[in-house]
Order: C-alpha cells, then structure tokens, then sequence
C-alpha cells in the first residue's frame, strides 16, 4: 500500500469552457513533486482530478492506498491554479475533511494556499507548504515518517499548527536554482490512454506538457507571483531537449505545450535548444509563451529549429498607454513587429488580450480592437482584469472588492472590482470581439481553400458554414456596445436579458 498519496483539485469537469474545449495536460507540478519523494525513498501514488467526474473518486483512491500522508500538491504550472477559483477551492476543502475522515495527515501545496494558508489550516490541513514545494515536502514526509534530520520548527517554507492549536508560519525556503538536478516528472503515475483517447477524439492528435524554467523576471503589476516571486530559473537547454527526447520514445506526443511564463529568456537558450534538438533528430511541434521584445531574428530561427508551431504572446492592449500602466515593459510596436517576423518563418502567432484594466477608455479599446484587425493573429484569448492577491493591482483595487474576489470558474468573467465600465458591457465586449476575430478568419480562410487544415482549425466547408452565425453575433454584440455609449442602463437591462 502506498503511503503517500499525491493528488490536486483542478478537475476539469468542474470549468465548463474548459470542459467544452477539452485540451486536457497532465498536472505537471504534482508529477514533480511525486518523483522528488520517490528519490528520497517514499512511495507515491497519484490522483489525478484533472479527468475525474468529481471528489468521490479521491474518497475510492483513498480507500484504495490507505496513505498515510494525503497531500495536495497543486499544479503550479497551470495558471487557472494560480487564479484560485473557487470551485476548485471547494473541491480542496471537501477532499482535505475525506482524508481527514480517514486518519492521514493532510499537506496543501499550491498558489491558494500559500496566500491563505490560515483558511487551508482552519478547513482541516495539517500542514501548508508556501512557496516552491518539493524540498520542504520531502524533509516534511521525512519528519511524519519518524526519520526526521530536521524538527519541525526547522522545515523552511512550512505554516503549521501547533499543539495548542496555534498556527506557525516557519521562514521561507530559498529557491531551487539547480533544475537540472531535478528527476523528470512522474508520468508513469498517469493514466497516459485516457489523455491521448481524449485529445485524438477532439482534435486529432496527442499533446503533453513541459516546463524548462520556473518564474518570471518581469514587473507586470496584474501578475501574481505566489511561488516563485521574481526569482527566474532555468534548465539548461540538454536538459530540457533530453526529457524531450525521452518523452518522445516513451509517450510518443504528437505535440508539446511548454507552460513556462516565459520560454527561452535567457539569451541564446532557444538557439541552443533549436540546434540540439534538431541535430538528435528529437523535435516535437509545440507551442510555448514569450513577451513581444524577445523576439528577435535568432530566436525565430531557433523556434523554427525547434518545430515551433506556435507563439502566444502577452499582446494584452494595442494602447501603449495601458501596456505603461500595466508596468508590462513592452511597446506596441514590438508587438507589431514580433507578429510579422514569426509569421514570416511559418510560425503561428496568438494574443493574450485583456480588457478592463483600471483608466482603460473606450479609445484604449478600439486601439486593441484595430491591432487585432490589422495583425490578425491566429488565435486570440481574452480576459477580464482579475485582482489577484501580491499584486500592486490587487493593492490598488483591493478597497472595491466585495464578497466575491475570486471567479468560480473561468467563463466566470464576473468584474470584482470598480472597473471604467458595468460588468455587463465587459460581458459583450468579450463575446464581440470573439464574434468578429471569427467572422474575419472565416472570411480569410475562404480565400486560402485546401484540403489540410492547420491545427486548431476545422474543415474548410465547415468554416465557411460557420460565417454567417459569427457575423450575425458580431453585429448584434456591436449594436448592444453602442446601447452602452448612448444609454447606459438599457444597455445592461438588455444585455442581462440575453
């Protein structure tokens, strides 16, 4: 029987959009953590919510290991982790009282918890971790083992109770700097049939995830950074090319998705990685997230070495004067530029955009609606300013928000502070521009008819079918944005209608 059971409380079945959309990966950070205690001689087992149909499925894996220690160990790769919604925290309190129910000690690991450890602590957590996780869990499942080198008041990075109930907040832990030393993730813990069953059936072919740095250097002000602060660390190129390599010949992923905040930062990383990966013949299509201004010549070559299909850049506003409020460091004519230069090498390009930032007008809004039509990206995703806890932003706000400061789930898009404009017309604006970017892609692929579709597009007929539907929701969504300009109060009342 295992002793140690690792899981998370991210489940898919629970995000509607996301379930709809249904690009499933594997939770990254808990497969590290897992192969980090199995170095140190633990025995692991793994539940994985991210295809689970609910918390019952942690209480039969429960029942079936028998663990003593049951730890959640959030993905901290994945971003909707780091946005804390609030079903999944509902889900984290529900499965840390059924392992209570049965005995085990119970570890939280994860971005909500290290900003509300108090409240993990209260819902029945034994023990949170704040911060990187894989050193302090090891020394922590050494100390509940009873082969402990280090007592407890001595684990770094761990809040805690103690006998009298008292919680206890141990000193931070430093940042790992060596990633290379690091196992790869655990991914024969995971149910690899049921991820690649579901990817082949929605979208034709099988995509895995990868990391090859942890953080981010960058000051964006909206960007929360719980884990790992502003500290930036990186494998280094043979290391990441060598868990390509082996996930290749063991997996056999069609595609690759690098969930780094950033990817390739350091100077010369993805030219080196490009190289290496091409000359070991080990090249996975894959998509990854970079900023504007780190697109230069050399590193478009790179990607292209590398098999890059796809590039999401952190566009956020096509007005250089929220990108300056917004502390993103970049202009908008690097976006312009980096969208042309990774277009020319074949490399798709898709924006982060997003609305709602504090000061934003109607004229920010249209300068991002007309860099949109004039780029035409390949892909657009759109959010809705989010406070997050750590943020300068969040700091600003954070007098405005009321009960609810977290979304329940990712199609929430519930405005939680005052934002420039009602809720209901943020709700339009995203539907509309949505409409539009569609109607307009439509209308370009009619022109570049074949018989191969790119990936993440359908058949060229049933694109065409699809025109009229977007064009109709795009004039409709126009037509409520202008109610909002003329008369403020119909506009919601009709837009709440719908």
């Amino acid at each position: 029987m295992s002793r140690i059971l690792l899981g998370q409380s991210y489940y898919l079945r629970f995000d509607p959009k996301l379930y709809a959309a249904m690009q499933p990966y594997g939770p990254l950070g808990t497969l590290y953590a897992a192969s980090y205690l199995r170095g140190r001689d633990h025995d692991v087992a793994l539940f994985d919510a991210m295809l689970a149909e609910g918390e019952d499925e942690w209480e039969r894996t429960l029942q079936l290991h028998q663990p003593r220690c049951a730890v959640l160990y959030e993905d901290n790769f994945n971003y909707l982790s780091k946005m804390c919604l609030l079903r999944m925290r509902e889900a984290a309190w529900r499965m840390i009282a059924a392992a209570q129910r049965r005995g085990c000690v119970v570890v939280l690991c994860g971005a909500d918890a290290t900003d509300h450890p108090g409240e993990y602590l209260k819902n029945g957590a034994d023990y949170v971790i704040q911060g990187e996780g894989e050193e302090t869990l090891g020394q922590l499942m050494d100390y509940v083992e009873g082969n402990a080198q280090v007592p407890i008041e001595n684990i770094t990075g761990l809040c805690w109770l103690d006998p009298s109930g008292a919680e206890r907040h141990n000193p931070p832990r430093p940042h790992l700097t060596d990633l290379d030393a690091l196992s790869f993730p655990a991914w024969d813990l995971v149910d690899i049939p049921a991820y690649r069953d579901r990817w082949k059936v929605r979208h034709g072919h099988f995509s895995m995830n990868m990391v090859t740095t942890r953080g981010c250097p960058y000051h964006c002000n909206w960007c929360a950074k719980p884990i790992w602060g502003q500290r930036y660390n990186s494998r280094s190129p043979q290391n990441a090319a060598a868990e390509l390599e082996w996930l290749k010949k063991s997996y056999q992923p069609d595609h690759i998705w690098f969930a780094d905040d950033i990817f390739g930062l350091k100077p010369g990383w993805i030219e080196d990685f490009g190289n290496l990966v091409r000359s070991r013949n080990v090249a996975i299509p894959f998509k990854c997230q970079m900023r504007a201004d780190l697109v230069k010549p050399s590193v478009v070559d790179g990607l292209k070495a590398a098999r890059c299909e796809t590039v999401w850049l952190g566009a956020e506003s096509g007005s250089q004067r929220i990108l300056d409020a917004m502390e993103k460091g970049t202009t908008v004519a690097q976006i312009y530029q980096a969208r042309r230069m990774l277009a020319a090498a074949g490399i798709r390009v898709a924006f982060f955009l997003q609305f709602g930032y504090p000061g934003e007008t109607r004229s920010d809004i249209d300068m991002t609606l007309q860099m949109v039509r004039e780029l035409m990206p390949d892909d657009i995703g759109i959010s809705i300013s989010y406070p997050l806890p750590g943020t300068r932003f969040y700091e600003r706000v954070r007098a405005q928000l009321g009960n609810k400061q977290n979304w329940i789930d990712s199609d929430d898009l519930a405005m939680l502070y005052h934002g420039p404009f009602p809720e209901a017309f943020y709700r339009t604006l995203y539907h509309a521009v949505h409409a539009e970017f569609r109607t307009r892609k439509g209308w370009e692929r009619t022109r570049r008819p074949g018989p191969q579709p790119r990936p993440g597009e359908g058949t060229w007929l049933r694109t065409l079918a699809s025109i009229p539907k977007n064009w109709l929701a795009w004039r409709t969504n126009q037509r409520r944005l202008k109610r909002f300009h003329e008369d403020p109060a119909a506009a919601i009342l009709s837009s709440e209608a719908c």
